[in-house]
């Protein structure tokens, strides 16, 4: 299993990113997928889901209304579009599938929201 993230940046406050997560040696289209942040000196937290056909998501409070979060089967690759930007945003950002009891992680993509 390979899930390697792109498209994180620096932004200002109110900009918009969209990060892609690019899967591979497992069958992408069968699996929930996630997005989960981690700030500085925070822990991890989910930022968002969805299921493996794409009709269902779910969405951190904190995000609601400024993510989307969806995917492309064909493509092997799931997005998080992210809006109307917060400095409280910063972190590196992390997809993740829960594939044969196993959690697995990308490296992550930096998102810095700074003016």
């Amino acid at each position: 299993v390979q899930l390697v993230e792109s498209g994180g940046g620096l932004v200002q406050p109110g900009g918009s990113l969209r990060l892609s997560c690019a899967a591979s040696g497992f069958t992408f289209s069968r699996y929930i997928m996630s997005w989960f942040r981690q700030a500085p000196g925070k822990e991890r937290e989910l930022v968002a889901a969805i299921t493996s056909a794409g009709g269902i998501t779910n969405y951190a409070d904190s995000v609601k209304g400024r993510v989307t979060i969806s995917r492309d089967n064909a493509k092997n690759t799931v997005y998080l579009q992210m809006n109307s930007l917060r400095t409280e945003d910063t972190a590196v950002y992390y997809c993740k599938v829960w594939f044969n009891e196993v959690d697995y992680w990308g490296k992550g993509t930096l998102v810095s929201v700074s003016s």
